[in-house]
């Protein structure tokens, strides 16, 4: 699903050239589970967000589903990251003057432009899977952040993407809330063969991965299968 080869990412800060990740070649399969882990400026969220399309390699190239991503210009890399990728965000990201039931249907929007029949029977079937539908209606501030993620997972999910990244997705939740949230994405993983991957530090989330990634510097250092 996803072949990365050679990729590099250097940011400019003032006259300095600033390596962040070096040389990372990786391939990822539909269905898996992974969490790429690593310590704090390790560049494990800057391979997320490349392998995302929510940035760009500075070199190396990047396919997903046989589709060469690098040579795409910032609309089409916008459109097919629409279309085939869901991301879920440590800190929510969800619309605050939006429903429930609105922000999970926003990406049938403003991405693939669905008709409303259809963008309801996504919408009901994942508030059922994620066990919202009693709040669909409710705004984000007057839910608990266990309720948010879950929202946050099925706006992720219901351009029926591919893949699905997670940048640290458990950081603002206590422990049960947590392992709640783990479960029903493991849940959903394996009932549609969704993939999955992590970035985090979460060990409840990397005790139920089946492959870890381990990046130190920019570099892998540990790829191994659990």
């Amino acid at each position: 699903m996803i072949k990365a080869r050679n990729l590099k990412k250097i940011y400019k800060t003032g006259k300095i050239d600033l390596e962040v990740i070096k040389d990372l070649s990786l391939d990822i399969d539909k269905g898996e589970f992974i969490s790429i882990v690593g310590p704090s400026g390790s560049g494990k969220s800057t391979v997320l967000n490349m392998l995302g399309c929510l940035d760009s390699p500075s070199k190396g190239s990047l396919n997903i589903n046989n589709k060469l991503i690098t040579n795409l210009d910032k609309t089409k890399l916008a459109n097919f990251r629409g279309n085939h990728i869901g991301f879920i965000f440590q800190s929510f990201n969800l619309i605050p003057v939006l429903s429930v039931y609105e922000n999970i249907e926003y990406p049938l929007i403003m991405i693939q432009n669905l008709p409303e029949d259809e963008r309801k029977r996504r919408v009901l079937n994942l508030l059922k899977e994620v066990d919202m539908l009693n709040q669909k209606d409710k705004f984000p501030d007057a839910i608990s952040g266990g309720q948010k993620q879950r929202v946050a997972i099925a706006r992720a999910l219901v351009t029926n993407p591919a893949i699905v990244f997670a940048d640290e997705p458990t950081a603002n939740l206590d422990s049960v809330t947590a392992n709640t949230v783990i479960n029903l994405m493991q849940k959903i993983q394996k009932e549609h063969n969704t993939t999955f991957v992590f970035a985090t530090h979460d060990e409840k989330i990397v005790s139920k991965v089946n492959r870890v990634i381990s990046i130190v510097d920019g570099n892998i250092t540990e790829d191994r299968r659990v």
